[in-house]
């Protein structure tokens, strides 16, 4: 299919959004005259094609400073709360120049809303500002993802165990999108709802008044198809652009394996075609975000990310289209790119021509200079241009074509890494430091991520039997990892050459000092791999399919180490048992 372009004029498109205002000032009638009115007749897997690249307005218009500016600051407070700069048009036509043809307006809509007393108007100031932001997004031609984004942690009244309280978080939830689809309902097919950020998932139990809460993971993920069906009906009863406009619905966690997982159901629609799933990647963590991995690239590296967007063809095979909201390899506040950002994203990218999914990249004036409205650096700025959608002429069949081009050259040249066969386990310690400094393989396919210096005893299980893995840290920069913000004791392959096995802990050493521990349990997250936490923070309860050898549960914890606090280890050294069923 040849893609069609988007040709429209800075006066058509003033014409468009002068009268977008319903609640915030006068109303004037819809003009469908436009480009955007082309929109239209696509569907969500040709609409999210047409988005091209996108960006994030980051750390911008969610910016929260409810609890320390009240609600009746000026907007530009909040705006600038976190350090970015007021947004200009400048800015955002330099966002278009630079190859984006789309951008994501993340927004904490409470930062002016007095919720707490039961009051969920939000203040009109707020929507003007981020209709105005819209306004210039529409007249550089791009597309536009508004949502409601982490927004002080207030979806956490979602897991209280009061009714109350539950009560009144669905009484924000639909008090707040149906004043935004009223007065936004006038911009037409350019603009994009999406139901939530990442909280849509186990982000319902964090803790609210210091209290944490108890929601199982069935009941996260029922409630997040409630609140996603919640969303799309609340939309398709207003009235303006809303009746058939595209809608991007958040993913459980926006995570690509929970999204995929059955439970997470996408909501019926009376409008044919129009719905997307978003979802996020900062795979591996530990380099896309912290700096506890300096270097990607491995071809286990390339394994990893190719198979983690293969999977979003799930949804493509079933009619919706797919948007990676968030991604890329942060820099915030640092001057020079991590290295092998380049060849990261190049992959990233052609993956996502691949598969028809739209990127859109965060940044927080990093990758993005706000002030000088242009990329920061040559290498990343021509990478996006090059693959702008909107001034290519290529077919769908050629964007493939390419794509695939360039991941096969990508994988020929890269290094080989350690791959472990299907025939084979492999223990071993997984670690993120609680300042995420230092990491050692965390996921589950035992991935390559390291930090320079350290040294790994890693074991090979061959049945029940006795083992110990061992992490050294002294080699590293710092020569400690200080506590943990994760950790776990793994075996790859564990599931599926000795199914039904137990880990039993029975020794711990920090610098070669036995400490005490809690009461752990076996489990896996993929089916393959099998694990025991020593800390895991975020998991609050006993999942399903977790077992220990004696049988009893009770009282058992992800977390049998205090992680955060367990201060600096040198070393670090755990002894299990392996138990047949």
């Amino acid at each position: 299919m040849k893609k069609f372009k988007r040709i429209l004029s800075l006066s058509l498109a003033v014409a468009l959004v002068a009268g977008c205002f319903a609640a915030c000032g006068k109303k004037e009638p819809a003009k469908d005259v436009t480009a955007g009115a082309k929109y239209k007749e696509l569907n969500a897997i040709e609409f999210t094609k047409e988005m091209g690249n996108g960006i994030n307005l980051g750390n911008t218009m969610e910016a929260y400073g409810h609890a320390s500016y009240g609600t009746s600051s000026a907007v530009s407070v909040y705006e600038t709360a976190w350090g970015m700069p007021v947004t200009t048009k400048e800015m955002i036509q330099g966002m278009k120049d630079a190859g984006f043809d789309s951008i994501r307006i993340p927004v904490a809509w409470t930062n002016m809303m007095n919720y707490e007393s039961g009051d969920y108007t939000i203040n009109e100031a707020y929507i003007k500002r981020v209709g105005e932001i819209i306004t210039w997004a529409i007249e550089a031609d791009m597309i536009v993802v508004v949502n409601d984004h982490w927004d002080g942690g207030w979806w956490a009244m979602f897991g209280s165990e009061d009714q109350a309280t539950k009560d009144k978080a669905m009484a924000l939830f639909t008090s707040m999108w149906t004043q935004l689809v009223e007065a936004y309902k006038d911009f037409d097919y350019h603009l994009v709802f999406e139901s939530a950020n990442e909280e849509m998932g186990d982000r319902f139990n964090d803790k609210l008044n210091n209290v944490a809460g108890k929601l199982t993971k069935d009941e996260c993920y029922e409630l997040a198809n409630t609140l996603n069906q919640k969303f799309v009906d609340i939309v398709r009863a207003s009235s303006g652009y809303n009746k058939d406009r595209f809608l991007l619905l958040a993913g459980y966690n926006t995570d690509i394996a929970h999204t995929c997982d059955d439970r997470y159901k996408m909501p019926k629609d009376t409008a044919e075609g129009k719905l997307i799933v978003s979802v996020h990647y900062y795979t591996p963590s530990s380099y896309c975000i912290e700096d506890g991995i300096t270097n990607w690239g491995t071809k286990a590296d390339f394994d990893t990310m190719n198979g983690d967007l293969a999977k979003m063809e799930k949804f493509t095979k079933a009619g919706y289209g797919v948007i990676i909201g968030e991604y890329g390899v942060l820099i915030e506040g640092q001057s020079e790119l991590k290295a092998d950002t380049v060849t990261y994203l190049s992959n990233f990218l052609a993956n996502c021509d691949l598969y028809g999914y739209c990127p859109m990249l965060w940044d927080c004036n990093s990758q993005f200079n706000r002030k000088e409205a242009k990329m920061a650096f040559e290498e990343v700025a021509d990478l996006y241009l090059k693959n702008c959608y909107s001034t290519s002429e290529m077919t769908d069949e050629d964007v493939i074509g390419k794509a695939n081009q360039t991941m096969k050259k990508l994988y020929s040249t890269a290094p080989e890494g350690e791959i472990i066969p299907d025939d084979q386990a492999r223990a071993w310690i997984m670690i993120n430091s609680s300042d995420y400094g230092v990491t050692y393989r965390v996921g589950d396919a035992y991935p390559d991520g390291q930090t320079a210096g350290l040294v790994a005893t890693d074991v090979d299980v061959t049945g029940a039997g006795t083992y110990t893995v061992s992490l050294d840290f002294t080699g590293t920069g710092t020569g400690k990892a200080v506590g943990m913000a994760f950790s776990a004791v793994a075996i790859l392959h564990g599931e599926t050459l000795f199914p039904g096995y137990y880990m039993e802990i029975k020794e711990i050493k920090i610098n070669g000092e036995a400490v005490e521990y809690g009461k752990g349990y076996t489990t896996s997250d993929d089916k393959i791999t099998t694990r025991v936490n020593l800390y895991n923070g975020w998991v609050t309860e006993v999942p399903e399919g977790a077992r220990r050898a004696d049988g009893d549960l009770s009282n058992a914890t992800a977390m049998i180490l205090d992680g955060p606090n367990l201060g600096d280890m040198t070393t670090l050294e755990v002894t299990f048992e392996y138990v047949a069923p």
